[in-house]
């Protein structure tokens, strides 16, 4: 029985399907013999692997898969070796990024620490240096500082609790200031202001209409612009007027500037402001240059002559006063015909018989060259000096009007 499946499962020699085998199989050559006993040299194979394979299927499998080579398993190997080795050293790599990190945070902790710790004991040596001079406000505010940096400092808590208890010891009591009186404010409406201001400008009374017109402009600003402004500038306008003929200069003028803001003076207050100018500039010559302070009243003695300032000397009295002072200081420097000049001409406005000495002798030294023909007096002249004035004959003069006139002294 054996022998029979074992003929059975043997191949035959020839196979319809064995043709691919002989066409890939080297044949023998014809000298050669075939091979004795091929049937048993030939491997058998066993039963259920002939039963599992057939013979016409089995080869044409085995040409479908063939094995794969080692030098492919080799590079698979490779790749996945480069693969595992870059993964370490990634891992590496974010390691130390890590670790360095770590150390600048440790490395920057301990800079902030340092830096904190010198602050505070700067601030406490501080502290200690304010507690001994007794500057405790200062220290309590040092040592609340290095709490604040290191609650744990030693010392700190202790030395702020003597500095709490210094000021409660020394604390001296709080004076209350005297309370600023301030005028009682206006509060009355604006039409009644408005009112009130053009009452007082109809009234010529011209301080207290700018002044209700100046609280109405700080209160309400935006009422009646136009027209508050229109009356402030009629009530400066008036008012500065009014102060430069009533001897205050320096006011008058000061309003009809302020005036001048609001619109363009007219005529008759830019010729009271100029006289009020001129006034003031020529009293500033007064014993210092007789010729400015001449030509300055010689006008205002013609338009003005009784403006005056504060002093009550009018423009008329001043020119006067100012031929004979310019007159006199001529006569000192031997300038005989420019002094009498000025003595005539006072004589023109005024007969002063005091004056008229003087006038005659200083014309007669004009008309002799500056030589007199009689001496005045017996009194030597120095060398190198103008003689002097006859003393027997000229005294000295007062003006007429006003009886008693002011110093001759430079205006202030």
């Amino acid at each position: 029985m054996e022998s029979e499946h074992v003929e059975e499962t043997r191949p035959s020699a020839v196979a319809p399907d064995d043709s691919h085998l002989q066409e890939t199989a080297p044949e023998p050559e014809a000298s050669e013999a075939p091979p004795p006993a091929a049937e048993a040299t030939q491997p058998s194979a066993a039963p259920e692997e002939a039963e599992a394979i057939p013979p016409s299927v089995a080869p044409e499998e085995a040409k479908a898969a063939p094995p794969e080579p080692p030098e492919k398993r080799r590079r698979g190997k490779w790749v996945l070796w480069a693969l595992l080795g870059v993964f370490l050293l990634a891992l590496i790599a974010g390691g130390s990024a890590l670790a360095g990190y770590r150390s600048a945070i440790d490395q920057r902790n301990a800079f902030g620490s340092t830096q904190i710790a010198g602050e505070t004991n700067a601030q406490y040596a501080l502290a200690l240096a304010d507690m001994e001079a007794k500057n405790y406000e200062m220290a309590r505010q040092r040592l609340e500082y290095v709490i604040r940096l290191d609650p744990n400092y030693p010392g700190a808590a202790d030395a702020l609790a003597n500095v709490l208890l210094a000021q409660r010891t020394t604390a001296t009591p709080t004076v209350a200031p005297t309370p600023t009186l301030t005028p009682t404010p206006d509060l009355r409406g604006r039409d009644e202001l408005y009112n009130q201001a053009q009452a007082l400008l109809a009234g010529a009374d011209w301080s207290a209409a700018i002044d209700t017109l100046l609280t109405l402009r700080k209160q309400y600003p935006e009422f009646q612009a136009v027209q508050v402004d229109g009356m402030l500038y009629v009530a400066l306008r008036n008012r500065g007027v009014s102060k430069i003929a009533s001897s205050d200069l320096e006011g008058g003028t000061y309003d009809l500037t302020l005036a001048e803001r609001f619109g363009p003076l007219d005529a008759e207050a830019n010729n009271w402001r100029d006289w009020a100018e001129m006034y003031i500039r020529g009293a500033s010559f007064w014993s210092i240059d007789w010729a400015q302070a001449v030509t300055a009243f010689a006008q205002l003695s013609v338009t003005v002559p009784n403006l005056s300032d504060s002093s009550g000397w009018t423009a008329s009295n001043r020119y006067l006063d100012a031929l004979l002072g310019y007159g006199d200081w001529l006569s000192s420097r031997g300038e005989w015909c420019l002094a009498a000049e000025q003595y005539a001409t006072y004589l023109t406005l005024l007969a002063n018989p005091q004056v008229e000495p003087t006038a005659i002798f200083a014309d007669q030294q004009c008309s002799s060259g500056g030589q007199p023909d009689q001496a005045p007096n017996t009194t030597p002249t120095p060398p190198g000096q103008p003689p002097p004035l006859p003393t027997a004959e000229v005294t000295p003069t007062t003006p007429a009007a006003p009886p008693t006139s002011p110093p001759a002294t430079p205006y202030p």
